[in-house]
């Protein structure tokens, strides 16, 4: 092969030989890049360099690079990769690296801003670890730079194992916390990407986790086009490079492969250019459970027609035998092809290292200092206080004497939640709690239960310490070993999922035995758990409740920083924490609208609402301006509101913004979150904040899923909270509500 001289003209090529004959003195030094093949020249457009590679390549080569443990091409200098990286909540399953809270604590900010600085952070660590193994020559799995993060499923169902991996149950909080993931993980250079982010899993799948393999989930215009698909396409909208499709079915048809999800709405309508990649085993799903297909051969062709880039599996190696029996041609699999390697350009991966922004972010960054304190910022703000009777918190770290007692209080399980890297330090509650009191204050320990076990085995006999304390704090909840992907959670008996979603009964009764020995003690109860807990009975006992989800390794500090008042609580339920089982409906049942799914269309009374928590500052909200206005179609009206901070604490405040239109002639949401802001106010300060009404705000989707703007009255409600009638009761303040009328 000869070599290839480009980005040079004629003119250039006679100057720099007379520039070669001139005197050193006036001689211009330049730098001329020599590439062996066309698709190594840097200087061309991404798109001619995937096609010149493509020609460069054999048909077996291009198999070859099909699958997820892609094949190097050795004489192309094409280096083999594992295109299977996690990053759910720090860089996972590889070495040593920060891990912070559990997606679904993230949500619980309602801080998209601060979202992308964990996510800036999680690409710097990954790609500090990616450069660092392959100058050692290192390309294992899990130290790549295609993670397959994040996960913005709808969390319908608190039965569902892996919600927790989600941003909860409301599309809009979902999108725009993606979005700001996406944001922080692919960087913003203009030319390349720093980590390729992928949205999965593509679409309808949120349960059963046993089923999955196999399960057709069934959604109606309305709600694909109003719950199930509006994150996917806020993420679209950042650029993400990836979308993951999911293992089920979909109203009948495979999620890999779909020609509705994947070619109609992915490709034509959304004009989704980056690439798609299967869940791994999704496509052996396409013969041997779906039975859409007879043989790998047919499940490889149909997935390549769907425009599947990249397998997680091993059926693409019998694309050789598809295209010998003509189910595909070899320009089908180009296509393919094309769309998962300029993932691989745009990262750098056949570049210069130097001409790599990214290439030069030190390993030091990893598990760093900054990272850590990060991490723990991110997790007392996640943290959601349910109740504070009587001002009970913030306790006082002078006190004489603390019991901390409960199951979580020293699980380390409980700080990770799924998908985790492995920190090099964890801070378990009752470690944070020690560091933050006053050196002699007495803190006593004993976990006196189990996570679960038999109510009439429990030995409650522990609880007697709580008598000599002068406050108990009780950690409590479920951990990943009860609820996750299925095959990773032990203690579930249903793949993952859980059949009840009340707080395990040996735990109530620890609590009301407790409660008994506290006298007029306060008794503080921590609650660690991925998804909603019905505990109504823990409600009215305990006089204080966090919520601290699966918190990360500074979880320990973190609620400690909230349990002693160094910090003001600010999280929000991303989630609706419902009084029992009996008020969900048929786990299988993908139907929202009409199914009562989610508090968007929930009619009955959650223990706790979604959008809900309480501060240690009483924050007021005034709106400038008439609570009534009139509107056009087309129009967009500004409203601002006065945000008074009367506490004696920073408070961090996530103002959420609601729209109700009950008198359709469709069925539409009681109300929905529309738009919030997080923003940041002094103690004694009084700051504005704004929102921009208008037709896309304002919007329905009626029964054929598509975006109506209705004539008539509109209710906005702007408050601290969802305009749940539940909030009052639990202490919460009534939202500014608007009325609104579209002529």
């Amino acid at each position: 092969m000869k070599r290839l001289v480009y980005g040079l003209t004629i003119a250039s090529l006679l100057s720099l030989t007379m520039m070669n004959c001139a005197p050193a003195d006036q001689a211009t030094e330049k730098k001329v890049k020599v590439f062996k093949y066309e698709f190594q020249n840097t200087a061309l457009p991404v798109d001619e360099r995937v096609k010149a590679l493509i020609k460069e390549l054999t048909l077996e080569e291009k198999i070859g690079l099909m699958e997820n443990n892609s094949k190097a091409v050795e004489r192309l200098g094409i280096p083999q990769y594992h295109w299977w990286n996690e990053g759910l909540h720090g860089v996972a399953r590889s070495a040593p690296a920060t891990v912070f809270p559990q997606a679904i604590g993230m949500a619980a900010t309602f801080n998209p801003d601060l979202v992308e600085k964990v996510a800036t952070a999680i690409s710097d660590e990954g790609r500090a670890l990616y450069h660092a193994a392959i100058i050692k020559g290192i390309r294992k799995q899990y130290l790549g730079l295609t993670y397959w993060s994040p996960n913005v499923n709808i969390f319908r169902d608190p039965r569902w194992g892996r919600g927790h991996e989600t941003y909860g149950e409301d599309p809009i909080l979902s999108g725009k916390i993606g979005s700001s993931f996406v944001r922080g993980l692919q960087g913003n250079d203009d030319k390349y990407i720093k980590i390729a982010a992928c949205a999965k899993h593509f679409a309808v799948h949120n349960g059963p986790e046993a089923k999955r393999h196999t399960f057709n989930a069934i959604a109606n215009p309305k709600d694909l086009n109003e719950t199930y698909l509006p994150a996917f396409k806020s993420l679209l909208d950042q650029n993400v490079a990836g979308f993951m499709c999911a293992y089920n079915r979909t109203n009948s048809e495979a999620c890999c492969g779909s020609p509705t999800l994947l070619l109609n709405i992915l490709r034509k309508q959304w004009g989704f250019e980056g690439y798609v990649v299967s869940d791994c085993g999704a496509l052996t799903d396409l013969h041997k459970n779906h039975k859409l297909t007879a043989n790998r051969e047919e499940s490889a062709a149909m997935a390549i027609k769907s425009d599947v880039n990249v397998n997680c599996g091993n059926v693409y190696r019998y694309l050789q035998a598809a295209i010998d029996k003509k189910l595909i041609t070899e320009e089908e699999l180009n296509g393919a092809l094309a769309k998962q390697l300029k993932v691989r350009f745009q990262l750098g991966m056949f570049d210069p290292q130097e001409d790599v922004p990214y290439s030069s972010i030190p390993l030091s960054v990893v598990a760093s200092e900054k990272h850590k304190d990060l991490s723990r910022e991110i997790a007392r703000k996640s943290i959601v206080m349910l109740k504070n009777e009587n001002n009970t918190l913030p306790l006082k770290k002078n006190l004489s004497q603390i019991y901390v007692t409960g199951n979580n209080a020293t699980d380390v399980n409980a700080l990770m939640g799924n998908y985790y890297g492995v920190a090099k330090n964890y801070v378990t509650v009752l470690e944070g709690i020690a560091n933050a009191v006053d050196p002699i204050s007495i803190v006593q320990y004993n976990q006196t239960i189990l996570l679960e076990q038999d109510i009439n085995r429990v030995n409650t006999g522990q609880v007697w310490n709580a008598k000599f304390a002068d406050a108990v704090i009780a950690v409590v909840g479920i951990s990943p070993l009860y609820e996750g992907e299925n095959g990773d959670s032990p203690f579930s008996k249903t793949g993952g999922d859980r059949e009840k979603i009340e707080l395990p009964a040996n735990q109530l009764k620890f609590l009301k035995a407790l409660k008994k020995e506290c006298n007029d003690k306060p008794l503080v109860v921590v609650v660690m758990s991925g998804s909603a807990l019905a505990m109504p009975e823990v409600h009215e006992l305990a006089d204080a409740i966090l919520w601290a989800w699966y918190p990360g390794q500074e979880g320990g500090s973190a609620v400690a920083d909230i349990l002693f008042g160094d910090y003001s609580p600010s999280g929000k339920l991303p989630v609706t924490i419902y009084n029992s089982t009996d008020q969900l409906g048929d786990f299988e049942d993908y139907n929202i609208s009409d199914g009562g799914w989610t508090y968007r269309y929930f009619k009955g009374e959650p223990l706790y609402p979604f959008g809900y928590g309480l501060t240690y500052n009483d924050v007021s909200y005034k709106l400038n301006g008439s609570s009534n206005i009139d509107m056009n179609e087309e129009e967009s009206i500004d409203i601002e509101l006065s945000l008074t901070n009367h506490g004696k604490m920073v408070q961090s405040e996530a103002i959420q913004l609601y729209v109700s239109k009950t008198d359709a002639d469709f069925i539409t949401p009681i109300y929905a979150l529309r738009d919030f802001e997080n923003i940041t106010i002094g103690a004694g300060e009084t700051t504005s904040v704004n929102f921009t009404i208008d037709k896309k705000m304002l919007s329905q989707i009626d029964i054929n899923g598509q975006a109506v703007l209705l004539k008539g009255q509109y209710q906005i409600y702007i408050g601290s909270a969802s305009p749940s009638k539940r909030i009052e009761k639990l202490g919460g303040a009534s939202p500014v509500k608007l009325n609104v009328s579209v002529k």
